[in-house]
């Protein structure tokens, strides 16, 4: 396992190359890669200067960092990261100015190691499935440069697969970390509500919705950036206890297929059938499950991501004072729908979703985990997404027939990780995806460790910094 960014840290530690190199490589990729669109702005110079500090500590032998020196990029949109002002893809807001200070989960990421040096690409206030904002630039999968990388953080997980970076930050209020990488043959986590620091400014907040941390090409690295940036978040929510795998046989629920109105394709529901086999082969219990369980917990997500996007959307537009004119016309849309959704309509949307998580606790009663399909089709054609119309519940279905499973764990709290777990006839990744109980996240990990030894996905592209002096051979 060499294509990722454990493997670049080990190397820079070990001198093999410096940050500073590991940078430049990084710069030169996404300069030759830019026509994928991943990166909406670049900032070589607090890229370099990020990386020349890194070099100083491990010159002075300052503590062993797991990340120390990995190039990396930040998302466009959520909790900021000082030096790198975020536009969201809107011509509402520009780049223009210094932009906040590191948010709390920005400064833990720098604390790994990371050195950031731009932006990547997100559809106008993280509103799609496809990253693909009027503003530009235009985000391609790497893997089928027609096709969409997904969104929200689509930007991040093409520039993981194109190994511009090994890892990048992203966020998730429906499904916006754990979509593109599926998209892009990646892994990524919604953590348990309350695991993830927001703060100081809770900006992406979202009523508890949203969690961030990052796109990442391995399973250890995603263990071990959620290791190091979890816990003490001093937000609304008591900080979830995390359980320790304890190495018992699971209960594994199964639900392969999603209905007819978000069928999922044969090819990625047998997917989820050949990891939830594989898991059951290591002595764990398979019990296989009716899309009906899940139809009304899913139907309450969509309504109350529908509202609670809006209605957050229209208070920023209004306390900032931005031109709403200047949105794309869906965007508008939104605007306008959470200016007229009222307290009584809000207050019943949300109450939807506690009631859909006391039905996923009550499904948890009879299993430990939950495998199931993270896609229902592979990554649509660009311009699946579009924005030039106003109807918001048509956006909203159209997310729900992509990934009929990925708000649910927003709007309930529960935690879900994905991982690739094969390719298509065309090399597209099958995605599969996994849901615990809250606090069970290591849990989680633990399992998309088990199932990438399958080895039943091997990234196309290399990462910068490795490749160049053949480090990952």
């Amino acid at each position: 396992m060499t294509n990722d960014a454990t493997s670049l840290a080990e190397a820079i530690r070990k001198g093999r190359l410096t940050a500073g190199e590991a940078m430049q490589a990084a710069l030169e990729r996404a300069d030759r890669f830019s026509g994928l669109g991943a990166i909406s702005h670049v900032d070589a110079t607090l890229g370099e200067a990020a990386a020349r500090a890194a070099d100083e500590r491990l010159t002075k032998g300052s503590a062993h960092v797991p990340f120390a020196g990995v190039p990396s990029l930040a998302k466009d949109l959520g909790g900021p990261f000082a030096g790198l002002p975020v536009s969201a893809g809107s011509r509402m807001l520009d780049h223009d100015g210094e932009g906040a200070p590191d948010s709390d989960l920005a400064a833990r990421m720098r604390v790994s190691g990371l050195c950031f040096f731009g932006l990547t690409t997100v559809p106008e206030m993280g509103l799609s499935l496809s990253s693909e904002p009027a503003t530009g630039p235009v985000c391609r999968n790497p893997l089928d440069q027609t096709r969409t990388s997904g969104g929200s953080s689509g930007g991040a997980a093409a520039a993981v697969a194109a190994g511009i970076v090994s890892i990048a930050h992203a966020t998730d209020a429906g499904g916006s970390i754990r979509i593109p990488a599926a998209c892009c043959g990646l892994f990524g986590i919604k953590a348990t509500r309350g695991v993830m620091p927001a703060g100081p400014g809770f900006g992406n907040h979202l009523g508890g919705i949203a969690s961030e941390l990052a796109i990442c090409r391995s399973a250890r690295d995603l263990k071990t950036i959620f290791e190091a940036v979890k816990g003490d978040a001093r937000g609304p929510f008591a900080d979830p206890e995390l359980a320790t795998p304890d190495g018992r046989k699971l209960r594994i629920g199964l639900v392969a297929e999603t209905g007819s109105d978000h069928p999922t394709d044969p090819a990625r529901s047998e997917a989820v059938e050949a990891a939830a086999l594989a898991l059951e082969a290591d002595g764990h219990t398979l019990i296989r499950l009716n899309w009906s369980v899940f139809a009304g917990p899913v139907e309450a997500s969509g309504i109350a991501f529908r509202d609670m996007i809006a209605v957050n959307l229209a208070n920023f537009v209004a306390a900032v004072g931005l031109d709403a004119e200047k949105a794309e016309p869906l965007t508008q849309a939104f605007i306008r729908h959470g200016g007229k959704v009222t307290g009584g309509a809000l207050w019943s949307a949300m109450d939807g979703t506690v009631h859909a998580s006391r039905a996923l606790w009550d499904l948890f009663a009879g299993f430990d985990i939950l495998v199931t399909p993270m896609l229902s089709t592979a990554p649509p054609a660009l311009g699946s997404f579009p924005f030039d119309h106003g109807d918001i519940d048509l956006q909203i279905r159209r997310m729900t027939d992509f990934a009929p499973l990925a708000a649910l764990c927003n709007m309930t709290g529960f935690p879900a990780v994905t991982l690739p777990f094969g390719a298509d006839g065309d090399g597209l990744p099958l995605p599969v995806q996994i849901i615990a109980p809250m606090g069970a996240d290591r849990l989680l990990l633990k399992l998309a460790e088990r199932l990438e030894k399958q080895g039943r996905w091997q990234h196309r592209h290399g990462v910068a910094g490795l490749d160049m002096r053949g480090l990952d051979a």
